[in-house]
């Protein structure tokens, strides 16, 4: 399994989690897991195109990699692959450090809309989820999202990392990759994109602070082209049965997921669609 980004991020994380759901009920012989970072996660899109035909791997892949295809005008998209599942979705989390003199959403924007440049906003690849939600969180407040100061990082350990050193003023990334500082009191959150309350996360919601910023990062498996139908079913197959298990169960209780899971053509249907839906709102941001 390909994490096309670096290691202790979210794509690296349900790989992981993947890993482990396959070896525990013995589903595959063996499983590994190979990070490829870089570019939105289309370093590692490329790899698995250059794997045509070889249908024992597979690429975790989300709305990130959508926003890195279209930021960097990547040759190979997802319709290069072949889609075989969509798993679940995560939800994007702003923090700031404990001793940050912003306590809640509304002291950072006054700081922000102040000066736009001045404030750092560390998060992942270019063009990918957590640079969409910050551009759209600046559009809802009047700050033209071109003139934020983003800081790209390959991974969320990364952005942790960042935030702690106060290389960064303000972090965005899955809530995964800020649970255990922000239990631990080391990070405070301030407000987590999501359409409703997400169980088991005890933050406001920007919907609920009054800012339409709701965009969800969905995690999934492709696969490289050149595979055959027979081959495809069984990857399917072989998802579906590791999502049926108890460990991907706790797995994704644990880590505050939400179930969502597609199929084959469905999902590739999904990926049309939504391939379409996030680089019209990176054109509407400016940021293509």
């Amino acid at each position: 399994m390909i994490a096309p980004a670096a290691a202790g991020g979210g794509w690296d994380l349900v790989a992981r989690e993947a890993q482990q759901a396959m070896r525990s009920d013995n589903i595959v012989n063996n499983a590994q897991v190979v990070n490829v970072p870089g570019a939105g996660g289309t370093i590692g899109l490329s790899q698995l195109e250059s794997l045509s035909g070889q249908a024992t791997t597979m690429m975790v892949t989300g709305t990130v990699m959508l926003g890195g295809i279209a930021i960097n005008n990547s040759e190979t998209t997802l319709a290069d692959t072949v889609p075989i599942a969509k798993l679940a979705e995560d939800f994007e989390v702003f923090v700031v450090p404990k001793e940050s003199p912003y306590q809640n959403v509304e002291d950072m924007i006054a700081a922000w809309r102040a000066n736009p440049g001045g404030l750092p906003i560390g998060g992942g690849s270019l063009g990918g989820i957590d640079h969409i939600v910050a551009g759209q969180l600046a559009q809802q407040a009047d700050i033209d999202p071109a003139a934020i100061n983003y800081i790209a990082y390959s991974g969320g350990g990364e952005v942790l990392t960042a935030l702690l050193s106060n290389t960064v003023g303000v972090a965005v990334s899955g809530y995964n990759d800020f649970r255990d500082q922000i239990e631990a009191g080391n990070v405070r959150a301030l407000a987590v994109a999501a359409p409703e309350p997400v169980d088991g996360i005890d933050v406001d919601t920007f919907a609920e602070l009054g800012y339409d910023v709701d965009l969800v990062n969905w995690r999934g498996f492709v696969a490289p082209p050149g595979i055959s139908d027979e081959d495809r079913q069984t990857l399917i197959d072989i998802v579906t049965e590791m999502s049926e298990t108890e460990q991907w169960a706790s797995a994704v209780e644990r880590n505050r997921w939400k179930e969502s899971f597609l199929t084959g053509d469905e999902f590739g249907e999904f990926l049309e669609v939504e391939q379409t839906r996030i680089t019209d709102i990176l054109r509407e941001l400016g940021l293509v």
